[in-house]
């Protein structure tokens, strides 16, 4: 996560509390799902960030996780997210994102 998203993220959480945010993401590999995971939970694990050392433990999860499809407008998901749901690794991403929330989050949806 560049360090600009890092610094909205922040500033997001110190704004609305960590309560009323959910962070969404739509990377493309369960590594840097992982990463991304672990930075607004745990902190930024290169420590070159904004959230160096800030364990936000914002609920985090991957665009395809199916708890997000069940929530979706299904004419929504149809245009924006279907043609990713078919080329990516819906199972490998979410659960990149999961066992990152499961081990440093603080909420969930």
């Amino acid at each position: 996560m560049d360090l600009q998203n890092q610094q909205r993220v922040k500033e997001a959480a110190e704004q609305y509390g960590i309560d009323d945010i959910v962070v969404v993401l739509g990377t493309s590999d369960p590594e840097g799902a992982g990463i991304y995971a672990e930075t607004v939970t745990a902190g930024d694990p290169t420590f070159a960030g904004p959230l160096a050392g800030v364990q936000l433990g914002l609920p985090v999860y991957h665009v395809l996780d199916p708890i997000l499809k069940d929530e979706a407008d299904p004419a929504a998901w149809e245009e924006q997210v279907s043609m990713m749901e078919m080329v990516l690794d819906g199972d490998a991403l979410a659960k990149a994102v999961t066992e990152m929330r499961e081990q440093s989050g603080k909420s969930t949806l």
